[in-house]
């Protein structure tokens, strides 16, 4: 059930100046700030349809500047913009639902995310083939495959406690390797 509305009425006096300042820390070009701000503006009103009220309405409008951002700093190619990839959703501006920031903007997809895709999932199985056998078996049967808990023991025959150490190891190694070779 939405709890938050959207009224792009009120974003210049609401949202101008945060969104601004945000924007001024990450690119150091007040010029340049106040474009992203605007094509962030800009951006919100052709997908304002697709809000869906479970975010704040700036916190939505946020996670379209993190994107025009990062779009900026790609077309520039420098090490700040690879640094700005790596924007970590759980910092303080996120308060609203993650996968609602992910694809609050439909019409700002780019070749490049599809090719971001295809290297994550390349990323993810090179660890996976770096895990042991058993732990790499286990996490495709219960994470990717989706095996209730008691299948995945039954077929190979371990207590419920040791399929959750493997799963806990296997996930901690993932992390670990998709941080090293993917972030």
């Amino acid at each position: 059930m939405p709890t938050h509305t959207i009224d792009p009425n009120k974003w210049i006096d609401l949202y101008s100046d945060y969104l601004f300042n945000y924007t001024i820390t990450r690119v150091s070009d007040r010029e340049i700030a106040q474009d992203l701000v605007q094509e962030t503006f800009f951006a919100g009103l052709k997908s304002m349809k697709n809000f869906k009220g479970e975010a704040s309405e700036r916190t939505w409008l946020i996670s379209i500047l993190k994107r025009k951002i990062i779009d900026h700093y790609r077309k520039i190619n420098s090490n700040k913009g690879k640094a700005e990839v790596r924007i970590n959703y759980n910092d303080s501006e996120s308060e609203g639902d993650w996968l609602e920031e992910r694809v609050a903007d439909p019409y700002d997809k780019t070749a490049e995310d599809n090719i971001q895709n295809n290297e994550l999932g390349s990323a993810i199985q090179n660890c996976l083939d770096k895990l042991p056998i058993k732990q790499a078996e286990i996490f495709r049967m219960k994470t990717v495959l989706n095996y209730e808990t008691e299948v995945i023991c039954n077929e190979l025959n371990i207590t419920a406690s040791n399929l959750w150490v493997i799963i806990h190891r296997a996930r901690t190694a993932m992390a670990d390797c998709l941080k090293e070779n993917w972030f």
